[in-house]
């Protein structure tokens, strides 16, 4: 075989090495096994018994072998030199040029470890690999014991491989922040969940409290009522009662549907209706209270103020609209077209005369709490009376 048939070979064999490693590299996950096979394919491709691979240390400032092939227990980990001028590597990090030395001994510069002159290490060619900054990564270094004198082909072949190397140091550098900041985000989303939760807990004690706290002023309100013997003492402390009571209606809602900002609206007034219905005087069963709801969604405040204007409105037809103590009361809520709802309620009495002053039938306080919400209240009276209220629904917030 010719001279230059054997150059080319070996080149047709070193391009196939670099070929197979980049194969390899892109295929594998731990970068400690590519940096172990680039060792391996790089002693193997420069028939050299010895390859390391250096990291630079930036605190130390030095270059560590990472990884390597053909030496003994106890190099790979260990500091091969500072990274200045007084090693090969050092300068070929230093400098950013191949670093070529074909006879370690004449060159008394060096600062060696003593594992060169124990496995006898004559020659050296050190490239730098590069780093995904400015900064390279380290060093790629072919040893061996024998003298050599290296040609370009052999400088091309490991610089080729250093390059390969280091777009798979970055890779892994990727991966690794990546998987960094998966398990970040993961530890944060773990935390929130604990957060909710332990705010779902807290609140849904806090609402227990309230809840149980209204009940207990509603009773403190109910016995001041059987010693209270005047009628007007009685009304006022009735109607208190009944906005105590109709709040922590609200609570009682709040407990059976979770942690929300929003409730249904349809639901909570068929509850409060059927409590009302409960606790008004009718021992005849002459006064009848039917509802008609529709499932609405809407905010705490506003669920708060309608719930006590439909209070007021059905506990003042209960009063005042059946002289005869007979009669339907009837209330209803339904979605209309666009962001709006309409609650109704009506009695079948023989009616009144709408006065705004009036204090009897309620009309400053239900007026006030529908101008809270943002909504509009008309009255049709005589005969019978139906309050109609219209107001947005876009009040309530997401949950």
């Amino acid at each position: 075989m010719t001279e230059d048939a054997a150059m080319v070979r070996k080149l047709l064999r070193q391009q196939a090495a670099i070929a197979r490693f980049g194969s390899f590299a892109l295929r594998q996950s731990d970068l400690m096994a590519v940096l172990t096979e680039a060792a391996r394919v790089c002693a193997d491709g420069l028939s050299v018994p010895f390859c390391k691979v250096c990291r630079y240390r930036p605190e130390e400032n030095d270059l560590l072998v990472e990884a390597g092939y053909g030496w003994p227990e106890g190099v790979v980990g260990h500091v091969v030199s500072s990274a200045d001028t007084t090693s090969p590597q050092g300068r070929a990090f230093v400098t950013g040029e191949p670093s070529i030395c074909d006879d370690l001994q004449k060159e008394e510069e060096f600062e060696l470890p003593a594992f060169y002159d124990e496995h006898g290490i004559v020659s050296t060619i050190d490239v730098v690999i590069k780093g995904s900054t400015e900064q390279p990564y380290g060093i790629l270094e072919i040893d061996n014991d024998q003298q050599h004198d290296y040609d370009q082909h052999d400088i091309d072949f490991l610089t080729g491989f250093a390059n390969v190397l280091a777009e798979a140091v970055a890779t892994s550098e990727r991966t690794t922040l990546l998987q960094t900041t998966i398990a970040r985000m993961k530890g944060l989303v773990e935390e929130k969940d604990r957060l909710l939760d332990q705010k779902k807990v807290l609140a849904e004690e806090l609402q227990h409290r309230v809840r149980n706290n209204l009940q207990l002023v509603y009773g403190m309100l109910s016995r001041q009522l059987d010693e209270t013997v005047d009628s007007s003492g009685q009304r006022g402390i009735r109607g208190i009662a009944r906005r105590v009571s109709t709040l922590a209606q609200v609570y009682d809602q709040l407990l059976g549907a979770e942690m929300t900002r929003t409730m249904d609206f349809g639901g909570y007034v068929s509850a409060l209706c059927n409590n009302l219905s409960d606790i008004q005087n009718a021992p005849d069963g002459g006064i009848t209270l039917s509802c008609d709801c529709e499932e609405v969604l809407l905010d705490l405040d506003t669920v708060t103020a309608l719930g006590i204007v439909v209070a007021e409105l059905v506990t003042n037809s209960y009063d005042h609209a059946f002289p005869k103590g007979r009669g339907t009361i009837s209330v209803t809520l339904h979605r209309q077209d666009g962001d709006r709802a309409t609650l109704t309620v009506s009695d079948d009495g023989p009616g009144f005369t709408p006065n705004a002053e009036s204090k009897r039938h309620g009309l400053g306080l239900v007026q006030r709490l529908v101008e809270q919400v943002r909504g509009t209240v008309s009255i049709a009276a005589m005969p019978g009376t139906t309050w109609t209220i219209g107001f947005p629904t876009t009040t309530a917030h997401a949950q």
